[in-house]
């Protein structure tokens, strides 16, 4: 201490002391505000605020403006920071200005902290710290997160991204999601669904990707068909635009016109609201389709090297995820391919904040600290995600590794670090799932069978709906070509072994689909479950198929058949609808969210809806049930119970005397949530499991009894999940 100065003491000298040992970047500019006199009434309420000494006098409009209430400037209001008026006593007036903190990590943009008073714009005069009755704002900066992958594609970026975004959002943020795919199509509506799985359909009538549909499922939103980004979009939206002269005769070249494309579109996307409160997201987490490395991403890869900048360290994060391979000959986990990984995205001009390493088992620590020293990253940003039993695991790894955390300190975001309410629900849910010990068989016949995510949203549907009352789901892939006649001469074996798969199923299904080939045994598996009373779900074609069937075997039309297959058929059960078929694939048929009414009261699919008037669910096909003709199988027992809202195209069909013989025209699978499963697949397992007439008869409720207690304490249901009431 310099000789001749008294030694501070009490607050005075505690915050001199606080205030030399804080580094520079940690101070906050605060203003205490100084209390009015006795009698003199609260500051604002007609007469001036005391002025501190040597601080500029505040203007009466300012004072004005801060009387306004806490609407102007975005300010916080007074009840809700530290040191507020008590209650039946005037509270001061909302601040003019808020004050800047900054966190310790350099170079972070400041959270935005205000103070209950009106200040002027002069320096501080008492700045104190830690900084006490601050709050935090409630705006903040649009925060994005970049996910990428290396080594292989496939890894499971799009779960990855799923799980952050649940993660945040069970912070209390809102989140929305991007995935950009470097393809030159337009959209995913044209694809076989071997080449990138399953087409996903949102309620817009955008045809993506199948990882918006994870998106979907985890976070519960709906997103739009902009929310898929393509490369084909891009240069579509770049080329329209230059034909339009809007570049003014410049060249127009990748640098700089497609990544200030692609950039402006995230920007914007980033802001429409895909939550039920209409409201603006506050996270925006991007998947970079692809692995690095790729030549069709990397003008993607170029776009989000210069929007880094743009948006600002503190607003901007890079997820890489890699793969951590264990070859069978030596049992080792190795590290190699995921440091060239990194080492291709730092060449790009991206460093990873996170590395989240794929593997089949657990890695080992060795390996982690390996990763970090070699890939320059601390050991808590290399984050392990194993090969899991189901991926409701994965977001709770991945907290149980401290990302809440790392993502406040690292985003600057106003969150606790411990999990809220939403995240423990995932959490039962994930217990519940390995915990199961009944087993309902559900046989799906279709002609996509050789990879699974060609089904993937009906795979999921099911499985939401059988862990809703407590079974584990046996799904059996039979290709529907193994059912026909022409199969029993070719491949006896098969053709057998594909019946015993079906005779043994507790519920058949057959999804949508397009085309001839495999429709014969279609035909075949949805006559079995008419005729043995099995339960049967027929989606989209499934259902056209059903129509044409119980024309051939109850109406004994032997020709009947749909137009798609037989244009010249003498008995059109099933014909195309000319407004969507205009000659172009892409885009043209009967797309998105439509509505669907209920004609009748006495519907099995009603009640399982909550006994709504109309539903409204997401659309994809270009034929339809021949409106002329649905008297004929009405008296025969098959009937139309939904229609659309000219009443005109049948949606829902329904047999009577059978368990459970439902066909609908839409996929509602698309719109089936962990917590909210889709009533149709619910009814076919409640169906499967012999459980539908109790469930309607107690108002659509699971019984108490439909729990797990038998392995834990835990309560019923109807309890632990809001999905219990099936609404």
């Amino acid at each position: 201490m310099a000789q001749g100065r008294r030694p501070r003491s009490g607050r005075a000298g505690a915050a001199a002391e606080t205030r030399a040992a804080a580094p520079r970047s940690f101070r906050v500019r605060h203003f205490r505000r100084e209390r009015p006199r006795e009698g003199a009434g609260p500051a604002g309420a007609g007469r001036a605020a005391p002025v501190p000494p040597g601080a500029a006098p505040v203007p009466a409009r300012a004072r004005a403006r801060a009387a306004a209430g806490p609407a102007l400037r975005g300010a916080v209001p007074a009840g809700r920071c530290r040191g507020a008026a008590p209650p039946g006593r005037v509270p001061p007036p909302p601040p003019r200005r808020c004050a800047r903190a900054r966190l310790p990590r350099g170079g972070q943009r400041p959270l935005l902290v205000c103070a209950a008073g009106l200040w002027s714009e002069q320096p501080p005069l008492t700045p104190t710290f830690p900084a006490q009755g601050l709050c935090v704002c409630a705006d903040f900066p649009m925060k994005y997160i970049l996910v990428t992958g290396g080594v292989i594609s496939g890894i499971g970026k799009g779960i990855i991204a799923s799980s952050i975004g649940t993660i945040l959002k069970s912070c209390g943020l809102r989140v929305t999601a991007i995935k950009i795919d470097p393809y030159i199509n337009i959209d995913a509506g044209t694809f076989s669904p071997y080449e990138h799985g399953e087409v996903f359909v949102l309620n817009d009538g955008g045809e993506v990707d199948l990882d918006l549909g994870n998106y979907e499922r985890f976070l519960d939103i709906n997103l739009y068909k902009d929310n898929n980004i393509t490369t084909g979009k891009i240069y579509q939206h770049v080329i329209n635009k230059e034909r339009h002269g809007d570049y003014l005769g410049k060249t127009v070249q990748v640098v700089p016109h497609i990544t200030d494309a692609v950039q402006e579109w995230v920007m914007n996307q980033a802001k429409v609201p895909v939550d039920d409160d209409k409201k603006e997201p506050q996270i925006c987490v991007i998947e970079l389709g692809g692995t690095i490395g790729d030549i069709e991403g990397m003008p993607f890869v170029e776009a989000f090297r210069q929007f880094q900048f743009k948006a600002k360290r503190e607003n901007f994060c890079n997820i890489h995820v890699s793969l951590v391979p264990q070859p069978n000959a030596t049992g080792e986990q190795k590290t190699k391919p995921t440091q060239n990984s990194v080492r291709a995205l730092r060449g790009l001009g991206l460093s990873p904040d996170l590395i989240v390493c794929r593997s089949a088992k657990p890695i080992e620590m060795a390996v982690k600290e390996k990763i970090s020293m070699f890939c320059h990253v601390e050991p808590e940003q290399v984050i392990f995600i194993h090969d899991v039993s189901s991926t409701y695991r994965v977001p709770i790894l991945l907290e149980e590794q401290g990302i809440i955390k790392y993502f406040k300190q690292r985003l600057n975001l106003p969150i606790d670090d411990q999990p809220s309410d939403l995240l423990m629900k995932w959490k039962k849910m994930a217990c519940r799932y390995e915990r199961l010990l009944k087993v309902c068989s559900i046989a799906l016949v279709g002609k996509y069978t050789k990879l699974s995510d060609c089904y993937a949203s009906v795979f999921k549907a099911l499985e939401h709906s059988a862990l809703a009352i407590n079974y584990k789901l046996d799904l059996m892939y039979i290709d529907s070509t193994e059912l026909e006649r022409s199969t029993e001469a070719e491949n006896s074996v098969k053709y057998h072994q594909a019946w015993h798969k079906l005779c043994k199923a507790d519920g058949i299904l057959v999804p949508g689909g397009f085309g001839i080939r495999g429709t014969e045994g279609k035909l075949q598996a949805i006559s079995w479950a008419r005729t043995k009373k099995k339960p049967f779900l027929g989606v989209c074609l499934g259902m056209q198929l059903a129509v044409v069937e119980f024309a051939r075997n109850c109406l004994n039309w032997e020709d009947a058949n749909s137009t798609e297959f037989d244009p010249d058929t003498k008995n059109p059960v099933v014909i195309d609808m000319p407004e969507h078929n205009p000659g172009d694939m892409g885009g043209t048929m009967r797309l998105g969210k439509r509505r669907t009414v209920f004609k009748t009261e006495n519907s099995v699919l009603k009640k399982l809806y909550g006994d709504e008037m109309f539903v409204e669910e997401r659309h994809r096909h270009r034929y339809e049930v021949n409106p002329e003709l649905t008297h004929c199988f009405e008296e025969k027992g098959l009937k139309f119970v939904g229609h659309d809202t000219e009443g005109n195209r049948m949606e829902i069909i329904e047999l009577e005397n059978h368990p459970y013989f439902v066909g609908v025209q839409f996929h509602p699978e698309f719109s089936s949530r962990p917590m909210k499963p889709s009533p149709p697949y619910l009814g076919l397992l409640l169906a499967a499991t012999g459980t539908l007439n109790a469930y309607l008869q107690r108002g659509c409720k699971l019984s108490p009894s439909d729990s797990y207690s038998d392995l834990s304490d835990d309560s019923s249901p109807e309890k632990e999940f809001p999905y219990s009431d099936t609404s």
